[in-house]
């Protein structure tokens, strides 16, 4: 996904510190004797898709295009991916507040035939393109077995797997993906030319069950190393490069760097693969749409020009090919999942950890945010003229 702006990490939004000044928000949590902190309180999902519908609103958002990024962003917390929720907010309303987004912007189509299209966004909310593109190829997938969208001039448009979804809630398979602000450094280069390029496969299975990929194509997502910022953690080797051009474990400098290897990390560890994948993302959105591409994508810290990101969406029916395919799928997950463990955790799918934070979020009665996300919030609010997210305490989980 496209890097967060600048205003996460210079004030009022500056991450680290908020983690050195967490008196703030002493009546969210409460310290142990051991001193670790205690989460006591949750926001309830609904009071997440109405708080940042209120904060695009107060930039010019119709309430329809708030409550679409709303629930776009609190489906990214409710499944587990604080890096593409709540977290994107500041970077959605800087961009806004600059010029770089238009936040009253509708999606056309350009260019329709059978079962394609082109979608110009018009640099609108980039989760209002994304529901109309995928929206768009279901009913195309609906009609003739299989739809597939591309756009061009969009924005960050939040976690690939929320249009994967649609096309399943739809009983078809979903696919998604999206260019970024350059941020991966192709193997063997030390500079930055693709973007974390992510992209998404789902397909519904018997039962509610399902198969949900939901991946960047490197090492890891630019939010991930916010998070660990916020958490004043070191990253995992092979994440990114420093400032110095070689692999680096302290977050704040790979932060600064923002250089992210591909997916297999360097190039002994299958790292070319990961490269691949984002340069086939490209392909399709980049190349395909007419959008920027690569590296002539602005870079994330700039402002100098829109971000004008392609989008690829598609959408298939399975049953166009024929009957089972549910029931086929439902056999291969349970076969995966009842494979003998390796260690003492179980064998899942992609979409598994996605459900299993969704169903403690409703045990709990709402979602937990670390305590510098409801500080970041709190200043939100003020910026913007919101009514601040009311908390509630989180239920018993046994």
């Amino acid at each position: 996904m496209m890097a967060v702006h600048k205003s996460l990490v210079t004030s009022p939004w500056n991450a680290s510190k908020l983690l050195r000044n967490p008196s703030s928000i002493s009546c969210v949590i409460a310290r142990t004797k051991s001193g670790e902190y205690k989460e006591q309180m949750v926001v309830p999902k609904e009071e997440v898709v109405r708080f940042i519908c209120e904060c695009m609103c107060k930039l010019g958002a119709t309430v329809e295009d708030g409550r679409v990024v709303g629930h776009q962003l609190m489906i990214a917390d409710y499944s587990g991916h604080f890096s593409h929720g709540m977290n994107r907010v500041p970077m959605y309303v800087e961009d806004i507040k600059t010029g770089m987004t238009d936040p009253v912007a509708k999606p056309q189509i350009r260019n329709d035939f059978q079962a394609i299209a082109l979608v110009d966004g018009n640099n609108g909310l980039g989760q209002v393109i994304g529901k109309y593109c995928m929206k768009l190829a279901i009913e195309k997938a609906k009609k003739f077995g299989i739809g597939m969208v591309t756009a061009h001039c969009s924005n960050h448009y939040g976690i690939s797997g929320y249009y994967a979804r649609m096309a399943i809630e739809e009983g078809l398979i979903g696919f998604s993906c999206t260019n970024t602000s350059p941020l991966m450094a192709p193997t063997r280069s030390k500079s930055a030319g693709l973007g974390t390029n992510p992209l998404s496969l789902g397909m519904g299975a018997l039962c509610g069950d399902q198969f949900l990929l939901d991946m960047a194509t490197t090492a890891v997502a630019l939010g991930k190393i916010e998070i660990a910022i916020r958490k004043n953690e070191p990253i995992p080797e092979g994440w990114a490069l420093g400032t110095d051009g070689k692999v680096t474990t302290n977050s704040e400098d790979a932060y600064k760097a923002s250089v992210l290897m591909p997916l297999g990390g360097e190039e002994h560890n299958s790292g070319y693969k990961g490269y691949g994948l984002g340069l086939m993302v490209e392909v399709l959105c980049g190349v395909l749409s007419g959008s920027q591409f690569g590296p002539n994508i602005r870079n994330w810290k700039s402002k100098d020009k829109i971000a004008d990101l392609g989008q690829c969406f598609m959408a298939i029916d399975p049953d166009a090919f024929g009957p089972g395919s549910q029931e086929r799928l439902s056999e291969l997950l349970k076969q995966l999942r009842n494979l003998p463990p390796a260690g003492d955790k179980l064998v899942l799918v992609p979409g598994d950890p996605e459900r299993f934070a969704m169903e403690r979020v409703d045990r709990e009665g709402g979602i937990t945010y670390h305590p510098n996300q409801l500080q970041a919030c709190e200043e939100l609010a003020k910026s913007v003229g919101a009514k601040p997210m009311e908390l509630v305490r989180k239920k018993t989980v046994n």
